[in-house]
């Protein structure tokens, strides 16, 4: 895929590599002269077709090409389809990065754990801050989500001024007390904003979304009406709904346990930064918590995405070495499954119910609101920010139309208006706008320590042995000879019960014996011939015998 386009001196590029039709994998790239600045560097959490997958992470191969123009890597925020994925850029790309205190935290833990700290600068920002340039500066406003110290971005480019919203709502009485800086946005707006690239993801949610405190207050009142023990389970990263946990099980004298490394290292950071405030002796080991009263604690639980490693799913399915279900035990679920982990949360829930629990779970019980704003917020976010040119992101397709539109709504002319892919190039100016080009933007995959050594071949693969299971095919051959000397012989892995099916082995046996004579006589005989005949043979006589392709693998041995 080619990385050329051409833009003119007037014009600015701007690219994704992650976040166009999707959920996750946040990477937007602005381009100058020769100065990028990159904004996030996030992650996404594979689909369920994704068989042995751990993380989808962007093609760096543009920004690797181009690493010497690279200036920045601005982080909008510490959520992990923001920074999951930065070590992967880092080792890519090592360049200067700048986030919040939160996000910073977080970073450092994670780039600690895949040893990049020492060899990577990094500088913590605030609202104030004011990155400069050569050609290209960038300041930040503050914003709300579900998580402290979130901040929009805002470039200001010889081209003009290039807005990314990151994930944003306008909660006005947030726990936090970061409120959203209105006075701000309406002034970077007012003074001229080119492009405005803006959070998609509540886009067909007609709505003002509801506040965090709106769910503290149904915190508070679960907290005064459950006697028993109560296991507390939501984002490790939602600062907020942490604070409400903590800060009604204190008044409620519970004793607050915390189960998961992520959870840990949440609250370990939100103390140190003093956006929890726990006191030593209302925090107790894991080991003392069947110690206690049910009704004195509270269990602080990773897993409210239904992880099958995460604390909550141990607990769940009885694999936990210091918790098991007790009766009059309540498990809150305060989050909402996002796309693709409906059925592993409610596989939990189902485990916690089936164990003894009461679960409490979903919208109606007021005990989860979303970090991104609905469509009033994002008419009010165009309206303060007034752009000429309108870019919708993060978000999948339909979100993006969707967001579009509002644009449309709000007085942006439909010309000016841009539903990307991953990859698109537009080039903008103070007065135009259009697609350029393309960079690569494919989906990386990692799996374990490999990245990007699987690929559709491999995941095909996969998605073969998971359907229809394997068959393997094991004989020893004289070519020279054009002889059989040992087998042939079948070995079934996930497609029938060997011991049952006697008659359809051996008529396998016998199509495979003839194939592989067959294919010696041909001229220019060999082991990829003598394979394919196999393979093709073999496969039309399971096909009509049972109505499945198992994936077939011929062993041979040539002598």
């Amino acid at each position: 895929m080619t990385t050329d386009f051409t833009i003119r001196p007037d014009e600015t590029a701007v690219y994704a590599l992650g976040g166009l039709g999707e959920i996750g994998k946040n990477t937007y790239g602005i381009e100058y002269g020769d100065e990028i600045i990159v904004v996030d560097a996030g992650v996404k959490f594979p689909e369920d077709e994704l068989l042995g997958i751990d993380y989808v992470i962007p093609d760096y191969s543009y920004l690797k090409e181009n690493k010497d123009k690279i200036k920045a890597l601005v982080i909008t925020h510490g959520h992990e389809d923001h920074i999951g994925a930065i070590h992967f850029f880092l080792n890519a790309v090592n360049v200067p990065v700048y986030a919040g205190p939160l996000a910073i935290a977080l970073i450092k833990n994670k780039l600690d754990e895949h040893g990049l700290l020492n060899s990577t600068e990094l500088h913590e920002i605030n609202e104030d801050t004011v990155l400069e340039f050569d050609k290209m500066s960038v300041e930040f406003f503050r914003t709300t989500h579900s998580i402290p110290d979130t901040y929009g971005v805002a470039v200001h480019t010889p081209s003009g001024t290039i807005v990314e919203t990151g994930d944003f709502k306008f909660d006005l009485t947030p726990t936090t007390k970061q409120p959203p800086n209105l006075q701000k946005m309406a002034r970077i707006g007012s003074e001229g904003v080119l492009l405005l690239m803006s959070d998609s993801t509540n886009a067909e949610r007609p709505e003002f979304s509801k506040s965090e405190r709106w769910v503290g207050k149904t915190i508070d009142k679960l907290f005064n009406e459950i006697d028993g023990r109560i296991i507390f389970a939501t984002f490790a990263s939602n600062m907020s709904r942490i604070q409400m946990a903590t800060e009604a099980a204190i008044e409620h004298g519970r004793k607050i346990a915390v189960f998961g490394r992520s959870m840990e290292s949440a609250i370990n950071n939100g103390r140190a930064l003093g956006y929890l405030d726990i006191p030593d002796d209302m925090l107790v080991d894991a080991h003392e918590i069947n110690r206690l009263p049910p009704e004195k604690t509270l269990i602080m639980s990773t897993g409210s995405q239904g992880e099958p490693m995460a604390a909550l799913a141990r607990i769940a399915n009885g694999t936990h070495r210091q918790i098991s279900i007790q009766p009059n035990d309540t498990v809150i679920f305060s989050s909402s499954p996002i796309p693709g982990n409906t059925q592993s949360v409610n596989r939990v829930i189902n485990e916690l119910e089936e164990a003894g629990a009461n679960v409490i779970h979903g919208k109606i019980n007021n005990i989860h609101a979303s970090g991104h704003g609905g469509q009033e917020e994002q008419k009010l976010m165009l309206s303060l920010m007034k752009p000429k040119f309108f870019m919708p992101i993060h978000g999948e397709y339909r979100m993006l139309k969707v967001h579009e539109g509002l644009g449309h709504d709000i007085g942006v002319p439909e010309e000016n208006t841009f539903v990307l892919d991953n990859g698109d190039v537009l080039a903008v100016s103070p007065e135009e706008a259009h697609v350029v080009g393309h960079v690569p933007a494919q989906d990386t995959y990692v799996d374990g320590n490999g990245i990007g050594d699987v690929g559709t071949a491999v995941l095909r693969d996969r998605q073969m042995l998971s359907e229809d299971g394997l068959v393997v095919v094991v004989a020893t051959i004289d070519l020279k000879n054009k002889e059989i000397t040992a087998g042939p012989d079948i070995l079934s892995r996930g497609f029938i019960y060997m011991r049952e099916s006697e008659e359809l082995i051996n008529e396998g046996r016998k199509v495979i014996f003839h194939a592989i004579l067959s294919a010696m006589h041909e001229t220019n005989a060999s082991e990829h011939t003598i394979r394919n005949a196999v393979v093709s043979q073999l496969q039309r006589f399971l096909f009509e015998q049972t109505k499945r392709r198992p994936l077939i693998l011929p062993m041979f041995i040539m002598i």
